[in-house]
């Protein structure tokens, strides 16, 4: 496996992309495909890239920290696939486009594409931090347009390919807890699924999925109980996206525990800690 930590250069500016022919192979783990996957240091994104790179995939792998995406890479030399790194801040969007073609270019096309950023900070129960909020909008929502509008055009003019974003079941309801993370996933869900409907007539998937309770660093020190790990996260995914399922809770249980608090009415929910 070769690993890179260097962007893609070239001596002439880069130019229009051209998708190679389209192919109605939508299986997950065909041999010789090309991945993205944005905010792959730590959690479900790292997890995901250990089980492409173990399919033969060639990822390119993008987050802040070098240090966590070198240790990722060097974890996965052992596997088939070949795993490129590039240190990216989601929150630098006007970036995007030119990063975005010289991955494509240095991957020799784009398969499959999964947008795992995002932030979750505490909040207190009486903080109103506008600040804070903010960059939490910034990361786990400008980000994912960011980088998933030119992913969606790219997949369109190829017409195929398979877009995964992840959200949470956070995005369901107005919880008191973390106000704006919550908002920022609810509107991730809405984009995602217009950016599916719009997509469709050229055989581009787009996969919502919301994630319950999975063991990552973001959840850590929370006292939840019952979580799954990262690794069995990452495995339900990719299952998902191979089910070509329009959205999906990780695990699956969480279907029914959110159909339960969808239907207890506001005035009941405002009183609960949930």
């Amino acid at each position: 496996m070769r690993i890179s930590s260097e962007p893609a250069t070239t001596e002439a500016p880069l130019g229009p992309l051209d998708p190679p022919p389209a192919t109605k192979d939508t299986d997950v783990k065909s041999a010789g495909r090309r991945a993205l996957v944005v905010g792959a240091s730590s959690g479900i994104g790292a997890a995901l890239v250990r089980r492409l790179a173990a399919e033969g995939y060639r990822v390119a792998v993008l987050a802040r920290r070098v240090d966590k995406l070198d240790s990722l890479a060097r974890e996965c030399q052992p596997l088939p696939g070949k795993v490129v790194v590039r240190v990216h801040d989601v929150c630098d969007v006007g970036d995007v486009p030119k990063v975005f073609e010289e991955l494509v270019r240095e991957l020799g096309g784009l398969d499959f594409y999964i947008f795992a950023a995002g932030i979750m900070p505490n909040v207190g129960r009486h903080e109103y931090d506008t600040e804070k909020d903010l960059a939490m909008l910034r990361i786990n929502l400008d980000g994912c347009i960011a980088w998933s509008n030119p992913v969606a055009n790219y997949f369109r003019t190829q017409r195929s390919g398979t877009i995964i974003g992840i959200s949470s079941v956070a995005g369901e309801r107005g919880r008191k807890g973390s106000p704006v993370y919550g908002t920022s996933k609810a509107a991730m869900n809405h984009y995602l699924e217009a950016l599916r409907n719009r997509l469709a007539e050229a055989d581009v998937h787009v996969c919502t999925i919301k994630p319950g309770y999975v063991a990552t660093a973001m959840t850590e020190g929370m006292g939840l109980s019952d979580m799954i790990t990262a690794d069995e996260a990452a495995k339900q995914i990719l299952e998902a996206a191979r089910d070509r399922v329009n959205h999906r809770y990780v695990p699956m249980k969480w279907r029914l525990i959110m159909a339960v608090v969808r239907s207890i009415p506001s005035f009941l929910f405002r009183r609960l800690n949930i």
